[in-house]
């Protein structure tokens, strides 16, 4: 097994505390660009944008060096999203000098990009969705993009175009599986199957551990899906897959002070977490309506 199979299988399973610890080969050895922009990105994200950056040279040439650059620097800075614009102009020139794999890396940082800022769109067309592409990285992209926007029809179709000429490597059964979460197809069965032999055969992290959770709690196993959430918890690194897995917790937890005690902590630290902010509007929403009631008084008993 190759340095950089085992790096791209970290990043696919989201290991990347991980992953960020591997040493890197020499410069010299052709796999050092991939496994260096696998460790940038792993970083970021960890939404660490200044270690990706100590990692990437700024004077670099390549283009997906100066991508993933500007990746990490639109996380604090939305100017970056022009570099980015600008470099995938760049590699569709007539006279662009990067290679397929370089111009991959680009797309899929400006679509990373993108879809941070909330332009899903415009990471969509980067990407090439709906276009006969036969690249896995940006249909796993397309697919986690037209699923967080509630189009799984779409997804399949770029699942299923890609299953016909991808090898059945890990990051395809890894979109297969993303898509099953999603739809519930099989009452769950195939991400629930993936989740549990990708934990199995490796050092279980909390993305993982999360996922997995979510499969035991969807099939209605509460009590596997608690024990997976505080595993979860518990081995967070970089606190990258706590919030998620506390949300979890909150799911699948049976006792009331359970509840209470993971809610507490998921509001006091993520306020800006999904579950806080639906909770937020809902019990906003609630006091308003009550607003609108008077409670009549109780009758007066008549001696």
């Amino acid at each position: 097994m190759s340095e950089l199979y085992h790096v791209r299988r970290l990043f696919t399973l989201g290991a990347y505390s991980t992953l960020i610890s591997v040493q890197l080969p020499e410069p010299s050895s052709e796999d050092y660009t991939s496994i260096l922009l696998y460790q940038a990105r792993a970083h970021i994200a960890l939404n660490d944008a200044a270690s990706a950056l100590g990692l990437l040279p700024a004077n670099s040439t390549s283009v997906a060096v100066k991508a993933v650059r500007a990746l990490a620097q639109s996380l604090d800075d939305e100017a970056a999203l022009e570099t980015l614009r600008d470099l995938c102009v760049e590699i569709e020139g007539d006279d662009a000098a990067a290679d397929e794999k370089e111009k991959s890396a680009v797309r899929v940082a400006a679509a990373t990009a993108f879809a941070r800022a909330g332009e899903t769109e415009e990471a969509l067309e980067t990407l090439g969705a709906g276009t006969p592409t036969e690249d896995l990285d940006a249909v796993a992209l397309i697919v986690h993009l037209y699923l967080s926007i509630r189009r799984p029809d779409l997804a399949r179709r770029e699942f299923s175009r890609a299953s016909k000429w991808a090898e059945d490597d890990l990051l395809l059964q890894h979109i297969e599986a993303s898509i099953g979460l999603v739809t519930g197809a099989d009452a769950y069965g195939n991400p629930h199957s993936y989740y549990a032999e990708q934990i199995a055969g490796s050092a279980p992290n909390a993305h993982l551990l999360t996922a997995r959770g979510s499969t035991h709690l969807l099939r209605g196993n509460a009590r596997e899906a608690a024990e997976d959430f505080a595993s979860a918890v518990k081995g967070s690194k970089n606190k990258r897959g706590e919030p998620d897995a506390l949300a979890g917790g909150v799911a699948a937890a049976r006792k009331q002070a359970d509840v209470d005690e993971l809610l507490k902590r998921l509001q006091a630290e993520y306020p800006a977490h999904p579950l806080v902010a639906d909770l937020g509007e809902k019990s906003d929403l609630f006091d308003n309506l009550t607003g609108n009631y008077t409670v009549p008084s109780l009758p007066q008993a008549v001696a």
